[in-house]
């Protein structure tokens, strides 16, 4: 077992997270100094630190004791970047849509926010009366509940008029160790390039989000966010 090793572990894992030193030792109930021997490879923390740092950190005691990450991670951690990377692909795409949609007279373009105290999301909407180009991202949960994991969660996006109802588009993970909402949302965007909508002037609340999930402890939540539009142009 390579001490010098763990503790840069140890110090990699920190950096990640943006703990401080002394963020993490608050963490575990420790001085600084000892954080400081645990990433220079002079001492260890206790086996009930270590596995305590496995569960907060969703990563496995065998991992922390190589002082590396296995290989299944890594695969895990390559299929993450592929994911940031399409969604940074659509968002260029959603960018140059909008663009194009700009260019035309005949269309229409609002900015989207989240009409509830409990979520924030930034997005753009492009539309005549036949289509439409849908982009929402950084969606964030500002709740009472930021700590809760969740194994299971759903993100729709439906669009309603007139009593009839669409859904637009859906998001759904299976999470194996679990994963709070706000650690979800992170990893969460719609872009939709062609839509056909159901109502011609997309009013405030015509659009709105909603996320069901179950949580670790089996208990089940549901959050309608309502969408509201300013214009970005004289309409």
């Amino acid at each position: 077992m390579d001490q010098r090793k763990i503790g840069q572990f140890i110090k990699t894992l920190r950096k990640q997270n943006h703990l401080t030193q002394q963020q993490l030792a608050e963490k575990y109930g420790v001085t600084y100094q000892a954080v400081s021997k645990w990433e220079n490879g002079n001492n260890l923390p206790d086996i009930s630190l270590l596995k305590q740092m496995s569960e907060d950190f969703g990563i496995s005691l065998d991992e922390i004791l190589n002082g590396e990450v296995l290989l299944q991670r890594k695969k895990q951690m390559q299929k993450r970047n592929m994911l940031w990377i399409l969604i940074i692909c659509l968002s260029l795409v959603a960018i140059f849509l909008t663009a194009w949609f700009l260019s035309r007279d005949d269309f229409k373009v609002k900015v989207l926010s989240a009409e509830c105290k409990d979520f924030k999301l930034t997005g753009m909407i492009a539309y005549n009366r036949n289509k439409s180009s849908i982009h929402i991202s950084q969606i964030e949960y500002c709740g009472d509940d930021p700590e809760e994991k969740y194994k299971e969660i759903y993100c729709h996006l439906y669009e309603v008029h007139d009593k009839k109802e669409a859904k637009i588009s859906t998001n759904h993970r299976v999470l194996e160790k679990g994963m709070t909402l706000e650690e979800y949302l992170k990893e969460v965007s719609f872009t939709i390039g062609s839509y056909t909508q159901l109502c011609e002037s997309f009013p405030n609340g015509s659009l709105y989000l909603e996320i069901e999930g179950k949580t670790v402890a089996g208990e089940e939540h549901k959050y309608e966010i309502p969408l509201a539009f300013r214009s970005c142009q004289n309409d």
